[in-house]
């Protein structure tokens, strides 16, 4: 005999196969009834669109949970996985955020260091248009500057206008100047360099060359004057 207590004052007194029943439909309508909820609560819920929220407050909210839950699902990655992350994030007000696994700044010198090594990978795997135009004007360059040197030497003349002819001529009395302008500088510097060597030569040796060129120097005129040959080795 069982005996249940369903209001403060009364008492229902069932048999063991009524209190099966009993039970069943009491257990039968609770799991309706959670089901039910869960419908109901699943109906009202709905889906956020993703656009910009225009209202201020709002999206000040919305940013701070969205960037807990985001910080959190990163630390989450990088310990489960041993992965290198780094984050960097602005409000919308300009205030910064960061998150990183490490260090902040080798995660960033990592994937600097990684970009430049894919571009240069895409840069030698596919030259790109500009590459091909430079290219290009530096073989045009290359060419016109081989034509000009072989009619500086007089070759491939045919097919050369009058004022062609007379721009190749000033071009070559330009160059003509700039070769004896050289020439010129050479003779100063070798003037002295051996000024130089002289200077550095013991004085009785200069001394005893100056007066070996005098005696020359008078036996010249004396022989100039009386008209006799010249002596051995002064030649």
């Amino acid at each position: 005999m069982w005996h249940i207590h369903v209001f403060p004052h009364t008492v229902f007194s069932l048999e063991s196969k009524d209190w099966a029943r009993v039970a069943f439909a009491s257990a039968f309508s609770i799991a309706k009834e959670s089901s039910a909820f869960h419908r109901n609560k699943k109906m009202v819920r709905r889906k956020i669109p993703i656009k910009k929220i225009d209202d201020v407050t709002a999206r000040q909210v919305t940013f701070s949970k969205r960037k807990s839950g985001l910080f959190k699902k990163a630390r989450e990655l990088s310990l489960l996985c041993d992965a290198e992350i780094a984050l960097i994030v602005f409000s919308p007000g300009g205030k910064l955020f960061d998150y990183g696994s490490s260090s902040m700044q080798k995660v960033i010198e990592r994937h600097i260091l990684r970009s430049e090594l894919n571009l240069e990978k895409l840069d030698q795997s596919c030259p790109t248009e500009q590459v091909r135009c430079n290219y290009a004007d530096l073989n045009k360059e290359f060419a016109d500057r081989t034509r000009e040197m072989r009619q500086l030497n007089g070759e491939e003349l045919q097919g050369l206008t009058l004022r062609e002819l007379q721009k190749l001529e000033e071009r070559l009395d330009s160059s003509l100047n700039r070769v004896y302008k050289a020439k010129v500088e050479n003779f100063i510097k070798e003037i002295g360099i051996l000024k130089e060597k002289m200077i550095k030569l013991p004085r009785n040796e200069i001394c005893s060359v100056q007066r070996h060129e005098h005696e020359q120097g008078q036996l010249f005129d004396t022989s100039l004057t009386l008209g006799l040959p010249f002596p051995a080795g002064s030649k």
